[in-house]
């Protein structure tokens, strides 16, 4: 998928997934600041000087998180140039999508939950807004079958041209709810069937 300017999105090249399954890499990614800066890396590879002023925090801060996150194996120096007598690096993202192990949560720490972190980030009455709520009493293997699909809509959304002035979130989920349920409509034995037509008058079933 090609950007607005014509080329990819991002600028580099990377694996479609990468696993964080082990307690270092789950410890770097679930801390904000770090998931920001895996965020805008998804647009193009950037350096820290520019991270920095994205985010507004000192270039030795931003520093700091960035080599968290290439200890972990989440983002890699794609690409460098030399500014002056000095060697610029360019990081990006080494997979496209992050599988999450939960199980490799070091103790203390919380797992992301994408719900709250939408609700959290999304502007108040923001018109351009979209959203749908859907429920359906469906089995497990059909849920996974559908979220796969969702999942490729999902990456999907990271590669549209980058254009305009705003950016927008994608949130989606599927989650085990407490709503009721209609009973099964029972299925009349033939014998029931049966009594039923005989009890109907002659001319009413002509």
């Amino acid at each position: 998928m090609f950007g607005h300017n014509g080329g990819m999105v991002p600028d580099y090249e990377l694996a479609a997934t990468v696993a964080a399954d082990t307690p270092e890499k789950m410890r770097a990614i679930v801390d904000p600041l770090r998931a920001q800066i895996l965020d805008l890396v998804m647009d193009r590879a950037a350096t820290v000087t520019e991270l920095a002023l994205a985010l507004h925090r000192p270039k030795s801060s931003l520093a700091y998180h960035v080599d968290v996150l290439v200890e972990a194996g989440m983002l890699q120096v794609v690409r460098t140039r030399r500014v002056r007598a000095m060697e610029e690096k360019f990081y990006g993202r080494t997979g496209r999508t992050i599988v999450y192990d939960e199980s490799a949560l070091p103790e203390g720490a919380v797992a992301p939950n994408f719900l709250a972190a939408a609700i959290a980030e999304a502007v108040p009455a923001a018109r351009e807004t979209r959203s749908t709520l859907r429920h359906a009493r469906i089995a497990p293997e059909r849920l996974h079958e559908f979220f796969d699909r969702v999942d490729l809509l999902a990456e999907e959304f990271t590669m549209l041209p980058r254009e305009g002035d705003v950016v927008y979130g994608f949130i989606a989920a599927a989650y085990p709810t407490a709503h009721p349920v209609l009973p099964e409509v029972a299925t009349p034995s033939p014998d029931a069937t049966l009594a039923a037509v005989a009890a109907v008058p002659t001319e009413e079933r002509r």
